[in-house]
């Protein structure tokens, strides 16, 4: 059952650098797509940044798809888009929660992924959120997304000490057998 809460959102961050975001969408419910498309192309025009886009298959592919850009491309961060309704069958949810899964796993190993997979009983559930001018679920993930990309760029310019380097700049990589090895400075 839908409520009628208020919910808080943040307002947009700023950003001194341009933000390249990629939408992988899964355009399986076309009209659906295009809605959630919209919503997030809205999004990130607001914030300043550029946009690309690719199709993939279904959402069990949009993962795969941003797991390949974050490694093989130039973006800051990326909206996963599409719309799973439920059906007679099991399938429903496996594709719900894997596709969910591959993004937060992604998520975790730091990639700035805003996702706007819609999983629902029924297509009106899915039409009202993906309207723009309704729930606005399209730009809502392109908001998460750019969210992330400006806590990446902040935390970025943080370091900490990284292995087990001791005070003092050097260490013994290796011994030979008199004791004596090669050191690194």
């Amino acid at each position: 059952m839908a409520t009628h809460d208020t919910h808080a959102t943040l307002p947009l961050p700023r950003f001194e650098a341009p933000v390249r975001l990629l939408i992988v969408v899964a355009p399986y419910y076309r009209d659906i797509a295009d809605a959630l498309i919209a919503g997030a192309r809205a999004m990130a025009e607001r914030a300043g940044a550029s946009v690309d886009l690719v199709e993939v298959p279904g959402a069990l592919e949009v993962p795969a798809a941003i797991g390949m850009a974050a490694r093989l491309a130039d973006y800051d961060g990326f909206v996963a888009l599409g719309c799973v309704i439920r059906g007679e069958t099991t399938h429903y949810d496996t594709v719900c929660n894997d596709s969910s899964r591959g993004l937060t796993l992604l998520g975790l190993q730091g990639v700035c992924i805003g996702n706007g997979i819609l999983t629902v009983e029924n297509r009106d559930q899915a039409v009202v959120r993906a309207d723009p001018a309704g729930q606005d679920k399209g730009g809502g993930a392109a908001a998460a997304a750019l969210h992330l990309v400006a806590l990446s760029r902040q935390w970025a310019r943080k370091t900490k000490g990284i292995g087990f380097r001791p005070e003092g700049g050097s260490f013994r990589i290796a011994e030979g057998p008199a004791g004596e090895g090669p050191s690194r400075t």
